[in-house]
């Protein structure tokens, strides 16, 4: 009988390419990794990776057993999902992964509904950049978490895990009070981007670069709140989506722009209907239908991307 842990790693490695980012994702090491897909290899009996110097791809048989094993995996989360069912009341740990913005907005309000609604629940938040996400539902270090991709550069589906629509936003340039009012008047603007490598910042450059520039970055920052006060102080212009400018600063100006922000609830495959997983979709959907845009107060008439 194949061990599923293992086929687990194999899996992972169709998803993420190399040992190390498999070994990364789990917390081993690359030799523990290698060890186990060794075994899993014995245990098949056929080779089921080729290896080319430190690279490694899928054999034949590999990407058969991915394919299966990707379904196995799927039925064994619905094997738990309906067991779960079963149990009267929801109890037990519920972790949830978050990117910051959704934590200090979205977060609260539904923390405190699941908590009245199935205080049995042992809810459990984990600040995480949207990219680790999918890594800490695959190993079970997260049972739900919140992925975003913009739709100008939109993020690849991960096949292991289901997702469901949450926010789509708005995504403003923000600038010092009496700055100019469009994108392309940034030319020559200095600019605060989130750090490099980054889905944030890869956006920024999209969006200038299809405006017919390449900003001039001054500040690095990841987190909105303080993107915000540097704008405020008259360092630069930046890009922040709707869930950031609830409350902007005074001296800031928003101009909406035609960039949107998707976010998505995240969970693995067959877990749509475990009964904790369902509750906190529908808490957060709750939390997030009831949010409302940022007063007009500061706000330009929109411009569009020109």
């Amino acid at each position: 009988m194949l061990d599923v842990r293992r086929l687990r790693l194999l899996c992972d490695l169709a998803r993420l390419d190399t040992i190390a980012a498999v070994a990364q994702a789990h917390m081993y090491t690359p030799s523990a990794v290698s060890q186990q897909l060794s075994a899993l290899e014995r245990e098949v009996g056929l080779p089921l990776l080729e290896r080319t110097g430190r690279r490694v791809s899928l054999t034949a048989a590999g990407r058969v057993l991915v394919q299966h094993g990707e379904t196995v995996l799927a039925a064994l989360e619905q094997t738990t999902t309906a067991l779960a069912a079963l149990a009267t009341g929801l109890s037990g740990p519920l972790r949830i992964g978050a990117f910051p913005t959704a934590v200090r907005t979205l977060l609260p309000a539904t923390l405190v509904a699941l908590a009245a609604r199935h205080p049995g629940l042992d809810l459990m938040v984990t600040e995480l950049d949207p990219v680790a996400v999918p890594d800490a539902l695959h190993d079970h270090r997260l049972d739900v978490g919140l992925l975003h991709d913009y739709d100008v550069v939109p993020v690849r589906p991960d096949p292991m895990l289901d997702t469901v629509p949450l926010l789509d936003e708005t995504v403003y340039l923000a600038l010092p009070a009496g700055g100019g009012g469009s994108l392309r008047e940034q030319r020559d603007a200095d600019w605060i981007v989130a750090s490099p490598g980054t889905l944030c910042q890869e956006v920024t450059l999209h969006v200038c670069r299809a405006a017919g520039f390449t900003p001039r970055v001054r500040h690095q920052a990841d987190d909105f709140t303080t993107v915000l006060a540097l704008v405020a102080a008259g360092q630069g212009v930046s890009l922040v989506p709707e869930l950031a400018t609830a409350t902007p600063p005074t001296g800031v100006w928003l101009v909406p722009l035609q960039t949107r922000r998707r976010t998505r609830i995240a969970y693995r495959r067959g877990a749509a209907t475990h009964p904790a997983v369902a509750a906190f979709v529908t808490e957060i959907r709750a939390a997030s239908s009831t949010y409302g845009l940022p007063p007009a107060t500061g706000r330009r008439p929109p411009h569009g991307d020109r």
